[in-house]
């Protein structure tokens, strides 16, 4: 590279890209179509590159310029919010804010935190998606994704805001069997597990000052813990769930504890890209999840 690339430059062809053309980028933004035109050219000189082809008034990326718009603009974006929010001041978050958030939290908290954090902060633009998929933040355009248990990752960092802990539970007509451990072990559970669960497994579970252990047989897999926790409410067998998750089933007597997993527990983490300047938007939502959700005792 003969010499440091231009930010506005940069800047310029990424608009240029996104648009389309020089005419329509000019007519998005503003800017005159001579000074884009000489900031791409600027910026193929500097890098030694063909960026466009142009022929005639026809207009397309070379493959050179698809790998540089693709692997800057994001961060173009996120140097010019950095820009504002220094020069307007901290503290008013603004812009589309993408969000990915694994099934079971996204169905049964998202849609309450979402509005929440709508009214918080008028000017962002929340858009969250749910699946159980691990993203690409770089390469799909999250700024965020909310994680169960992540594994320690050097492309990202974050908080986690959230812990809770297993149960046991069943739906009250099925007892739990009986009436110590040695019974206990002897006896075969009915149980409703994930799709990916063995047939046959042992189950611990704390109980007061007893340590129970339950010998389970699968009856029926399901992908989801909102859908196991629907089955066994509907008594198809017992299940390990959070206890977040059934916390208003067991108030009213729909299913019953039969003790906490010991050495179980699970996190929530929100994390962003650590080779992303952090944005206030992002920011904002870190501090707002991390306050808006309660440890677990």
């Amino acid at each position: 590279m003969g010499q440091l690339m231009n930010l506005i430059a940069l800047t310029d062809f990424n608009l240029v890209a996104t648009h389309g053309g020089f005419g329509r980028a000019s007519r998005a933004s503003g800017r005159p179509k001579a000074t884009l035109s000489r900031h791409v050219i600027e910026l193929e000189e500097a890098l030694g590159i063909r960026l466009l082809e142009r022929a005639g008034r026809s207009f397309r990326l070379s493959e050179e310029g698809k790998a540089l718009n693709a692997r800057t603009e994001g961060l173009v974006s996120e140097i010019a919010e950095v820009a504002r929010d220094l020069t307007e001041g901290r503290g008013r978050p603004r812009g589309t804010l993408r969000v990915s958030s694994p099934v079971t939290f996204g169905h049964s908290a998202m849609g309450r935190l979402a509005a929440q954090f709508a009214t918080r902060y008028p000017q962002v633009q929340l858009v969250v998606t749910v699946e159980d998929r691990q993203v690409d933040l770089i390469e799909e355009g999250y700024d965020a994704v909310i994680r169960v248990n992540p594994r320690p990752d050097s492309e990202l960092v974050g908080r986690c805001f959230q812990r809770d802990h297993l149960l046991v539970v069943a739906a009250s007509s099925l007892p739990m069997p009986g009436n110590g451990p040695e019974a206990i072990a002897d006896s075969v559970v009915p149980a409703v597990v994930g799709v990916e669960a063995p047939d046959l497994d042992t189950w611990t579970a704390v109980n007061g000052p007893s340590e129970l252990k339950f010998l389970r047989q699968a009856v029926l897999r399901l992908p989801t813990p909102l859908m196991v926790r629907d089955a066994v409410l509907a008594g198809a067998g017992a299940a390990m769930l959070a206890h977040d998750l059934v916390a208003a089933d067991l108030a009213a007597q729909r299913l019953c504890s039969w003790g906490v997993v010991p050495n179980r527990s699970i996190e929530l983490w929100v994390l962003h890209t650590s080779r992303r300047l952090i944005s206030s938007k992002v920011s904002a939502f870190v501090e707002f999840l991390c306050a808006a959700s309660k440890p677990h005792p």
